[in-house]
């Protein structure tokens, strides 16, 4: 989290003159008539200033994040850098508990793409860091593991798959060709010269220096045609264009994701569809067009706030590398990004294995939440594709948005409204909660992550510093969500109940459980429990929330019968128009459908729930009924049997 500045430095003398007594009793700093006194020391300072001190406006002073004690930065900083410290404890509150330790804070990162140029190769094999192809001589150098990643059809990507497939979503997919993924692309045959006529040649463009990882000014449309179309041995540099996003142009009207991805995108799903368009921001990532010369490079990296990606290879290959977002490879990057040792160490070297796959044309792959990757350009290439959150591992993609706030990754390289779209995609679950939908585990366990995560903001809202609150209530869309925090609580409440939670305690040691499987990638096979009935609740204990209690019936009666009968039918060969006759639910057959043929042995089990309970405006009562028929055949018949449920 965002924490506020809690150190200072001493203010000018004349300054202080001029400040009212309120201001001054928030600076441990005093000067009367050039003695000194006892403002003028700290706890660590000897009995008096040294004389030898001239320049008093110069002295620099750091307040303890816990005992919040001022002392002078000469008396206990130990000939260390105040800019660098990050959080700072006195030596006594150190001694009285050994988790209060002095941090420093990450190197500034100007931005995720002006780096300094790597000189990973330099290290391991001796080659020129001015050499353009030293990338490709990496790659030959290093060991990768052999890619298992699962090849599947277009038509295998549906709704089914990742409802009944444990690892769906969980690692990269390789669809070979695009038949079937309800995907629409351009023709092969599109250039770049026709991409820059169609949006407009004076078109501003974001290029990447592929030998030093940062961005180039003063680039359009028209002056990367002409450097694409040049001949690659004349080209003086390798570049690179990563981030043309293309909503809302005539190219981007060419191109429609995988019908997969459209279905499961929060902003496709979540997003109010009169909340798009030019007039209204909103976060446009699914639609980018990538274009890359032989030889570019991108290094490791994680898709913002841990997005999905849909990558379709339009012409020319690419060539991936894959590390596993385990947790410990989640920790060396996060180490890793935005720090010193990024100049000179490769994070490969830093992680269990990294895994290799190379994509020709014509190719599309998934690459699901959190992933690091690395991506070589062989040969020119022309891509399609895009980012989307998604609700099957919700947990993870607010995870990386944690790294990137610790690794101070700029806004501009953030998810754009990525808590606005939380807070709608929040409100519709709510409803649906409400509504008594019903969710698959691995979608549950994403629901309960994002209440977490919405929760968080509220309490932000409620108690952070004033800017703080100012950034979270701004970020709330209020033409759905009216009460934030009524929100976010009752959210994390019924998915709670839907999940089976008895209590907040119960909700810690299965939240710890959820946050390992979200890392691990070893998905849950697919279950169905039943609602959660009173009788369930009278068995276990009351559910117990701090902000929400479920309704207690007053009264419940329970009624259960059965019994077997009977019948002469028409022969069981016919069952199928028996059944097709039948599917409108009756109490009893009549005479006039019993033919005189087979016998059948009827079983029918009857349960009926009666639940009362007072209400603000008088009284309420539901009566839940359920039979249940089962139809059997003689054995020696061959018959199969029916059974009918209402």
């Amino acid at each position: 989290m965002t924490r506020t500045t809690r150190r200072t430095t001493r203010a000018p003398t004349s300054q202080l003159l001029l400040e009212s007594d309120a201001s001054a009793s928030i600076s441990p700093v005093a000067e009367t008539d050039n003695l000194y006194t006892q403002e003028d020391l700290c706890p660590a300072c000897s009995s008096s200033l040294p004389r030898g001190l001239k320049d008093e406006d110069s002295e620099s002073w750091i307040r303890c994040d816990y005992c919040k004690t001022w002392y002078h930065w000469r008396c206990v900083g130990e000939n260390g850098q105040l800019e660098a410290i990050d959080k700072w404890f006195c030596s006594p509150c150190r001694a009285t508990d050994a988790r209060r330790i002095v941090t420093l804070k990450p190197p500034t990162r100007k931005s995720a793409r002006n780096r300094p140029v790597r000189d990973y190769v330099n290290l391991h094999s001796g080659a020129d860091s001015s050499d353009a192809r030293r990338w490709s001589k990496l790659l030959e150098c290093k060991p990768f593991g052999e890619d298992s990643f699962k090849r599947m059809r277009g038509s295998e990507l549906t709704q089914e798959w990742l409802d009944n497939d444990s690892a769906a979503m969980m690692e990269p997919v390789i669809i070979e060709e695009p038949e079937g993924l309800g995907m629409t692309m351009p023709p092969p045959s599109l250039t770049v010269a026709e991409i820059a006529t169609t949006l407009g040649h004076e078109t501003p463009l974001e290029v990447i220096d592929v030998g030093t990882q940062s961005s180039l000014a003063g680039w359009t449309l028209g002056k990367w045609s002409s450097y694409y179309s040049t001949e690659p041995s004349l080209r003086e540099k390798i570049r690179n264009v990563i981030s043309l996003e293309i909503s809302g142009t005539k190219l981007g009207e060419q191109v429609l994701p995988p019908r997969l991805v459209r279905d499961i995108d929060w902003v496709e799903k979540f997003w109010p569809n009169n909340k798009k368009g030019n007039s209204h921001p909103y976060p446009k990532v699914q639609l980018y067009c990538l274009m890359g010369v032989a030889g570019a490079w991108t290094d490791w990296h994680i898709d913002f706030a841990g997005s999905s990606v849909y990558y379709h290879i339009l012409r020319g290959s690419k060539t991936f590398l894959f590390i596993r977002p385990t947790v410990a490879n989640l920790a060396s990057y996060e180490r890793w990004s935005g720090s010193e040792i990024q100049s000179h160490t490769w994070l490969g070297d830093m992680v269990d294995e990294v895994t290799k796959v190379h994509l020709q044309e014509g190719n599309t792959m998934i690459i699901p939440t959190g992933w690091i990757h690395a991506v070589y350009t062989p040969q020119d290439a022309l891509v399609f594709g895009g980012n989307f959150l998604h609700s099957y591992n919700a947990a993870l993609q607010l995870k990386v948005r944690e790294i990137e706030i610790a690794t101070h990754v700029p806004k501009k390289f953030c998810f754009p409204l990525f808590s606005r779209l939380c807070w709608y995609v929040g409100e519709k679950y709510l409803r649906d909660l409400r509504a008594k939908e019903d969710f698959t585990p691995r979608v549950l366990d994403s629901i309960e992550a994002l209440s977490d995560f919405l929760v968080s903001e509220v309490r932000a809202m409620e108690r952070g510093p004033e800017p703080v609150r100012r950034d979270v209530r701004d970020q709330v869309p209020t033409d759905k969500v009216k009460d934030a925090p009524a929100v976010a609580r009752e959210l994390r409440w019924r998915v709670r109940l839907a999940e089976g939670y008895t209590s907040d305690g119960d909700h810690c040691d299965r939240a710890r459980a959820r946050e390992e499987h979200a890392t691990k990638h070893v998905g849950r096979k697919r279950r169905h429990e039943g609602e959660i009935l009173p009788t369930d609740l009278a068995t276990r204990g009351d559910p117990k929330f701090r902000n929400f209690q479920p309704k207690v019936w007053d009264g419940l009666e329970e009624d259960h019968e059965e019994g077997v009968q009977h019948l002469i039918v028409e022969p069981a060969q016919d069952i199928s128009a028996f059944v097709e006759n039948w599917k409108d639910w009756k109490e009893e057959p009549t005479s006039s459908e019993l033919v005189k043929g087979d016998k059948v042995e009827v079983g029918r089990r009857r349960q009926v729930i009666v639940k009362m309970r007072r209400t603000g405006h008088g009284f309420e009562r539901h009566r839940v009924e359920r039979v249940v028929e089962t139809w059997s055949w003689d054995d020696a018949q061959g018959a199969d049997p029916a059974a009918a449920e209402s």
